[in-house]
């Protein structure tokens, strides 16, 4: 079965919740750096769970580029799709 975009970024948003130390409304266009407040220690653990959750590498080159929590689902797709 194919991965949704919407499964994703569900899945996706219940990672991130335990995460959410600023206590932001969690939504798509949420961003890391300025809404969530994330360090990189917080962004390491976020990305391990994504890994264990979807069965995948994330190349750490890619990561300054993902700048919401659409652009991670839209990365998990593309990495996924690539597998």
């Amino acid at each position: 079965m194919a991965l949704s975009r919407d499964l994703v970024l569900k899945r996706l948003l219940e990672l991130i919740a335990p995460l959410n130390r600023t206590g932001v409304a969690l939504g798509e266009e949420t961003r890391f750096a300025d809404d969530l407040e994330f360090d990189s220690l917080t962004v390491m653990d976020l990305v391990a769970a994504m890994e264990d959750e979807w069965d995948i590498n994330i190349p750490l080159n890619i990561l300054p580029e993902l700048e919401t929590v659409g652009d991670v689902a839209d990365a998990i797709l593309k990495l996924k799709a690539e597998a």
